[in-house]
């Protein structure tokens, strides 16, 4: 696997455990449809909640935050729509979130710094 996926991988698991240790339970992960994948699809107080993942090692490209644009946004709500019509969920609410992990090379999980955007859109 290449560093790129490990530390991809890695942030998702970070970001699930986050999401968990607030209160939302994790429906699926990498969920996969022919038009994409979401990162992680929540629950949190009947809301579904599809999060986008951005883990950056060295913050020289950038925020991860930077890496989510209209048009990622725009297909993350087209999947998460397309989720909720194959789940057997009946949600009060759809929604969007984003989480950065910044996690330096070096640095253990404890001390990598995880940010929560909710409602991207």
């Amino acid at each position: 696997m290449a560093k790129k996926d490990e530390l991809g991988k890695r942030g998702e698991g970070l970001a699930a455990r986050y999401l968990v240790a607030r209160g939302y339970r994790i429906r699926a992960r990498n969920w996969r449809c022919a038009q994409g994948e979401i990162d992680i699809v929540a629950e949190r107080e009947g809301a579904i909640v599809a999060v986008e993942v951005k883990t950056r090692s060295p913050t020289a490209f950038g925020h991860p935050f930077e890496a989510i644009t209209p048009a990622k946004v725009a297909r993350l709500r087209r999947l998460a729509s397309l989720w909720y019509q194959e789940s057997d969920s009946a949600p009060r609410s759809l929604r969007i979130d984003a989480i950065a992990v910044l996690a330096p090379p070096g640095v253990s999980d404890r001390d990598v710094v995880i940010e929560h955007l909710t409602g991207v859109c």
